[in-house]
């Protein structure tokens, strides 16, 4: 984690699986090259922003103006975060006790230790909160019934879920994400392959590179990876990558059967428009799509450290264990971040 905040920009171009929309916008701009010859994506980007994948609560469309979306910032569980910690902490009982008042297990954070970003994303003169742009509601369009529910046991490690485990968070994608630390992502690229290193948990992508769509092919069905099977080729100076067979319990935005594509467009100097499109009908009403920007990172990928992994575990297990022990039941899974509704 670090303590400088990154503010995040992002851009206009809605994606389209020709590119047209991008080639109107950045026609004039000659990325720089490999030895050879491929556009140069290696490097540290982040993309550190208040813009979430979905429309958060309280947002009237995914472009606001800037009125509104000041008052979104003001509501925003960050912003209200700064304003309640700001100035010097009291450390006797009773304000102990008011902090934790509302049994809130994220309250092992504060916000010293945490690096959103500190506005939403700009698309030209609008103002980005979400990074979905179609459906234009900026919402995930899942089927009745078949939104994601995370059910996690108290019986075991392996009941927990893989992120408090620190196995896996599915920031790398696809879809990348985004959220309250470690944003930042290392992409090295050589001729035949693509890294990505992202810098929360440190979970890496190898993805193949062939010379085009007509090549690509993915592995046995079988064999399940976190950030799934992936296979990648250029069209123009667009590096494609194409997702099928994520591991499900990384809780991926397709299942077995779905698939996902990225478009990775080195279109400023310190700028990648990163597109994505998912595909799985047994998910969704329709496809779904959007983009980002990964800015040049001025800071590389930061060791990883867990403790909840490393020391937690201990503690949640042992404490089910005890309110077993007093025919007690477990209480439901309960994380307001810091005390706070998005909607407050």
């Amino acid at each position: 984690m670090r303590t400088n905040l990154l503010t995040f920009a992002a851009v206009t171009v809605i994606m389209a699986g020709s590119g047209a929309a991008f080639a109107q916008v950045a026609s004039n701009y000659a990325p720089p090259r490999t030895s050879w010859g491929a556009p140069e994506l290696s490097g540290f980007w982040t993309n550190a922003s208040l813009t979430t994948l979905q429309r958060p609560v309280g947002a009237s469309a995914v472009t606001v103006n800037e009125a509104e979306a000041s008052a979104l910032l003001r509501k925003n569980v960050y912003t209200l975060m700064t304003k309640q910690e700001a100035g010097r902490s009291q450390i006797d009982k009773k304000a102990s006790d008011q902090l934790l008042a509302d049994g809130n297990a994220s309250r092992g954070y504060n916000r010293f230790w945490l690096e959103p970003g500190s506005d939403y994303a700009r698309i030209g003169n609008d103002v980005r909160t979400a990074w979905i742009t179609s459906p234009a509601d900026g919402m995930i369009p899942y089927r009745p019934g078949k939104r994601p529910q995370m059910k996690p046991t108290y019986d075991g490690p392996e009941g927990r879920p893989v992120q408090e485990r620190c196995v896996s968070y599915a920031r790398l994608g696809p879809v990348f994400g985004n959220g309250m630390y470690n944003n930042n992502f290392q992409l090295v690229q050589t001729p035949d392959h693509l890294m990505i290193d992202a810098e929360m948990i440190h979970e890496v992508r190898v993805i193949p590179i062939v010379k085009s769509a007509s090549e690509a092919r993915h592995g046995p069905t079988a064999i399940a990876n976190f950030g799934g099977d992936s296979v990648a080729w250029y069209e123009g100076d667009t590096l494609v990558v194409e997702t099928v067979n994520v591991r499900q319990d990384q809780r991926p935005h397709i299942t077995a059967t779905g698939k996902a594509t990225e478009r990775f467009t080195r279109w400023k100097d310190n700028e990648i428009l990163y597109q994505f499109r998912i595909e799985d009908p047994l998910l969704y009403t329709q496809a779904w799509s959007g983009e980002q920007v990964l800015r040049a990172s001025p800071e590389p990928v930061y060791e990883y450290a867990c403790h909840e992994g490393n020391y937690g575990m201990f503690g949640i297990l042992a404490g089910a264990r005890q309110l077993e022990a007093d025919g007690r039941e477990h209480p439901p899974e309960k994380s307001i971040f810091a005390g706070l509704e998005a909607d407050e």
